[in-house]
């Protein structure tokens, strides 16, 4: 019998968060076995606010909006803008595949059958970067329509189609009247490359609402390089001491707990006694010490100040449950205490503590204590190294800074 759970959905926000992590089940590289991602999604808001790692091109941050005021403008009301909307963004698909290739459109394999809408994913981001003014979900604003209208006068932003303008000020407008006005013969003729009025006013956006953060200083300065990992970034070296010092704490972090994934997965592939996975991950935990090795001095100073690390700006403002701040103290200290690292793929106290975090996350469900569930495995569960929505923000950055340097101004 398939293993399922639910939830009662009570609040959108959420339900969208549990919709996030249902999708990241699916994605192998974002598993979150061992209960580390109230962390991780803490220090990717304060890096990167607005994203999600669902989310594919900035551009979506346009077309929701486009697609709504449009809506607005028809005075579709509550009960029919679920509907009109969901045909709206599921034609959108169809004309982005004229254009563009299946990378980065949503839906582009389920098309109408799509579940979870781009406005949907886009939704809290929307809101971060003042897009979105409304401030609710989306179903409250749906339901919020009919009231919106009665209140509204009879033109929106789109009247510019019949050669006026929108000077309503008896009700604050659900949108941000700077938003570019979407290109002529929208959606039939959409693609994911900005123009540069789109380039520009997401930039906008971005430092108005969030100008402190790493997203802020790479859209800034327009820097486009390639890295794996946000750190690595050239850009690192010049910035503010305060985004610098919180981009080290999340290095050290990620660095450092990577090696709980990899050990989980090499306990696991000894358990199942099957010799080709084994020597995979016995193969990348020598290289995660040698890498930890290297850097031994950093992350001991870093160690040694580890309050500073829960303190940190993006830790300060969220409740971290106590058995994943026990969990995570208790992994760094096995790895950078004597005897440390050396012996740590070996030691029974350091596997029984992996086991446990599992047991208490997934009861019943845990493959380190439980047979069945250890059979039905296939390899490999979350095994790669937290870059914190690094991909997603770097693509929004490159698409952003491309717009400005080549894109084409509306017709």
């Amino acid at each position: 019998m398939p293993s399922a759970f639910g939830w009662v959905d009570f609040v959108e926000e959420d339900r969208r968060k549990m919709l996030d992590v249902i999708h990241l089940f699916r994605e192998r590289n974002t598993r979150d076995e061992l209960g580390i991602g109230t962390i991780r999604d803490a220090f990717s808001d304060y890096l990167f606010p607005g994203t999600t790692s669902v989310q594919t091109r900035v551009r979506y941050m346009l077309f929701v909006p486009w697609i709504y005021e449009r809506l607005e403008w028809k005075r579709v009301p509550s009960a029919q803008i679920a509907q009109k909307a969901r045909n709206a963004e599921t034609y959108l698909i169809s004309s982005l595949l004229k254009t563009e290739s299946a990378e980065g459109v949503i839906g582009s394999e389920a098309g109408k059958g799509l579940k979870r809408l781009p406005s949907n994913i886009y939704w809290s981001g929307l809101k971060a970067w003042g897009i979105l003014f409304f401030d609710g979900s989306q179903e409250e604003y749906h339901r919020s329509l009919d009231k919106f209208y009665a209140l509204q006068s009879p033109r929106s932003r789109y009247a510019h189609e019949i050669d006026e303008e929108y000077h309503d000020t008896r009700i604050r407008p659900n949108w941000h009247p700077g938003l570019p006005h979407p290109p002529k013969g929208f959606p039939d003729n959409a693609t994911l490359t900005l123009r540069k009025e789109d380039a520009a006013y997401l930039k906008e956006r971005v430092l108005t609402k969030h100008g402190d953060s790493l997203l802020s200083e790479l859209l800034r300065r327009g820097d486009t390089c390639k890295t794996d990992f946000p750190w690595e970034h050239p850009i690192v070296s010049s910035l503010s001491g305060n985004l610098r010092d919180n981009l080290e704490q999340v290095r050290n972090f990620s660095e450092v707990m990577h090696g709980a994934a990899i050990l989980y997965n090499l306990l696991l592939s000894r358990e199942i006694k099957k010799e080709e996975w084994v020597n995979r991950y016995e193969g990348m935990i020598s290289k995660w010490k040698e890498k930890i090795d290297s850097r031994k001095a950093d992350l001991d100073a870093w160690y040694k100040k580890i309050d500073e690390f829960w303190r940190s700006p993006a830790l300060s403002e969220t409740l971290i449950p106590i058995p994943t701040k026990h969990f995570v103290d208790s992994w760094i200290s096995f790895t950078l205490s004597s005897p440390g690292i050396h012996k740590l793929s070996d030691d029974p106290q350091v596997a029984t503590t992996l086991m446990e975090r599992e047991v208490a996350l997934k009861r019943n469900r845990a493959r380190l204590a439980n047979h069945r569930p250890r059979e039905l495995w296939q390899g490999q569960s979350g095994i790669h190294q937290l870059e914190y929505r690094w991909s997603v923000a770097s693509g929004f950055v490159d698409d952003i800074v491309k717009g400005l340097h080549h894109g084409k101004a509306a017709a």
